[in-house]
């Protein structure tokens, strides 16, 4: 008989799962004739296991895995005890328009940092000799930048100059109307979220312990990750997961990962609710001397994120393989945080469970195992490849089924019912918070494009603050049991309240002066010079001239032979008409 399997006739059988008492027939029964091991295989089992004792540490790897006949208990969990009360945190009287709650992660003191950083960095580049024109930026101009940002995001075209491009069929009429191309291309060349002058300190660090990589971005860095933890206090359940930032500039925080869809950008660690996909936190990665705990990159992202004094206790966090380990897992129970994530069987640390013959090869699909180290479940699930995952929330099986479609003898499709362990099916629902965010975040992302590292990250936190305002908006009118804007809307109206014109774009149009020849000198005392007073040079002949456009502001001659207001106002794309 060596070299053959037990013949096993299949009978009725009486589950015991987690209390709850259910009749399976041979039929439907998750327990098939492949797979439930032999008693050869369990034999042969333990034996390989004695053999490794001595190789392999920690009790965990010398237990039995159980079937789905054997009853698991349930673990006692802490009770949630956030810090706030779980929801929005602004007031109800106060004003919640989608300029109001963008103006919560971008608020006027962070906005006059950028205005005054900006001028200082526009004011260094004049003196390296860059030839362009300047105007100290005030707030009232950069939210029309960041709102001709969000505009590009809904209506997207491949080059930014031709959002001023004129007499075309593609020819868009609103940007030109908030500022000039020329205005926005300087702003953008510009923008600086720290004091240069302090960045130049900075930079003479490197390479020792004070340097800093993410100096450039600090101010707006700390600010916007402050008031994402300040206006809304996260649900039970979490998520972490990574997300890049695609940029090719060159930079210290730089990552490059094959194996990502984003090949090279700059990585950042994301706590997400998992219930609305509110951005709660975010670390960005700098490099293995970021964190000094000793740990490895996942443990210190998590434990660093898992705040205990902004959180309170109680939650669960739910993660994929890269962050799970019994020691991760262990260390935040002691924190009475509750976690739930997937591994795989080449995770090499003493605390996972060897994986020998936990199922068998020909299991029937829906077959489990699993085995309890204290407050640590390990579960392998067959579904359509084997499950493994980990847990310190949940027991093994609760009763749930899954459907699932597969091909009978015949070929034929059918639906069957398979049983799926309570981990799995939580894991499923809760984990996709991250990814669902950056989806929602990239419907209207911001397309500005640049080598500047920095730069795509103020544009990303301005995606975040777009996003985030979106989610705050859509909370408030639920609890107040009214119908919120979609998404596209909100942006729209976001976008017309930061350019400060309404909606209606020909009652903007109707307010707003027209193009038109006007005398540049508004009075004159000597009554023979009314020909020749405040005349300035053209702007495209340069002569003088005594007329400009009342719009434009530009003076342009306007005479018979020389009618250059005319010109200016057919081919210049730095017109507004």
């Amino acid at each position: 008989m060596s070299g053959k399997k037990l013949n096993r006739i299949p009978v009725e059988v009486e589950l015991v799962l987690g209390g709850d008492e259910e009749q399976l027939s041979s039929e439907e029964s998750p327990e098939s004739e492949d797979d439930e091991p032999s008693a050869a295989e369990l034999h042969a089992s333990d034996r390989g296991q004695k053999r490794g004792q001595g190789q392999r540490r920690g009790p965990v790897r010398h237990q039995r895995w159980k079937t789905e006949r054997e009853t698991d208990i349930r673990p006692r969990l802490e009770n949630f005890c956030p810090k706030r009360p779980p929801g929005i945190q602004i007031p109800a009287d106060e004003s919640t328009t989608p300029l109001e709650l963008f103006k919560r992660f971008f608020n006027d003191s962070t906005i006059k940092t950028i205005c005054k950083n900006t001028n200082k960095q526009a004011a260094r580049n004049i003196a390296k000799g860059r030839k362009y024109r300047w105007v100290d930026l005030t707030p009232d101009e950069l939210l029309k930048f960041f709102g001709l940002l969000l505009y590009m995001a809904i209506v997207k075209m491949p080059i930014v100059s031709q959002y001023w491009r004129k007499n075309h069929i593609f020819s868009v009429t609103f940007p030109k109307t908030v500022m000039p191309r020329d205005s926005f291309r300087s702003i953008s060349w510009n923008i600086y979220m720290s004091n240069p002058e302090d960045d130049i300190k900075n930079d003479q660090k490197k390479g020792t312990a004070e340097y800093d990589p993410l100096h450039r971005i600090r101010p707006l860095y700390d600010d916007i990750r402050t008031a994402c933890k300040a206006q809304f206090h996260p649900r039970r359940n979490l998520t972490i997961d990574e997300r890049m930032v695609a940029t090719k500039g060159k930079s210290d925080v730089l990552q490059c990962m094959k194996s990502e869809p984003v090949k090279c950008g700059v990585k950042l660690f994301v706590l997400a609710d998992s219930s609305n996909r509110y951005t709660v936190d975010f670390s960005i990665y700098t490099g293995k001397s970021q964190f000094s705990s000793g740990h490895d990159l996942p443990y210190s992202s998590v434990m660093t994120l898992m705040n205990r004094d902004y959180l309170g206790t109680g939650y669960h966090l739910f993660c994929d393989h890269f962050y799970t380990s019994p020691k991760l897992f262990k260390d935040l129970l002691a924190l009475q945080f509750r976690a739930c994530g997937t591994y795989k069987d080449t995770q090499k640390e003493d605390d996972f469970p060897t994986p020998t013959i936990p199922l068998a090869k020909k299991s029937a699909r829906g077959s489990f195992r699993w085995l309890r180290n204290d407050q640590l479940l390990f579960v392998k699930w067959l579904d359509t490849r084997e499950v493994s995952i980990c847990s310190t929330i949940h027991r093994v099986y609760d009763g749930e089924k899954v459907n699932r479609r597969l091909k009978d003898d015949r070929g034929n499709m059918r639906t069957i019912s398979i049983p799926a362990p309570t981990p799995v099916l939580d894991y499923n629902k809760y984990m996709g918070g991250v990814d669902l965010s950056d989806q929602l975040i990239q419907y209207y992302s911001v397309p500005y494009k640049t080598t500047r590292w920095y730069k795509i990250l103020l544009y990303h936190f301005i995606d975040i603050a777009t996003t985030n305002s979106y989610i705050l908006h859509r909370e408030i009118f639920q609890a107040k049991r009214l119908k919120p804007l979609t998404h596209l809307e909100f942006m729209e109206q976001l976008t017309a309240e930061l350019c400060k014109t309404p909606l209606d774009f020909s009652q903007h149009l109707s307010a707003t002066p027209k193009c038109g020849p006007v005398a540049i000198a508004s009075q004159f005392e000597d009554r023979t010079r009314r020909a020749t007073a405040g005349r300035r040079k053209c702007k495209l002949c340069k002569k003088d001239t005594p007329w400009k456009c009342c719009r434009c502001n530009v003076a342009l001659c306007l005479i018979l032979d020389r009618n250059c207001y005319q010109e200016w106002h057919d081919n210049s794309e730095r017109c507004s008409i």
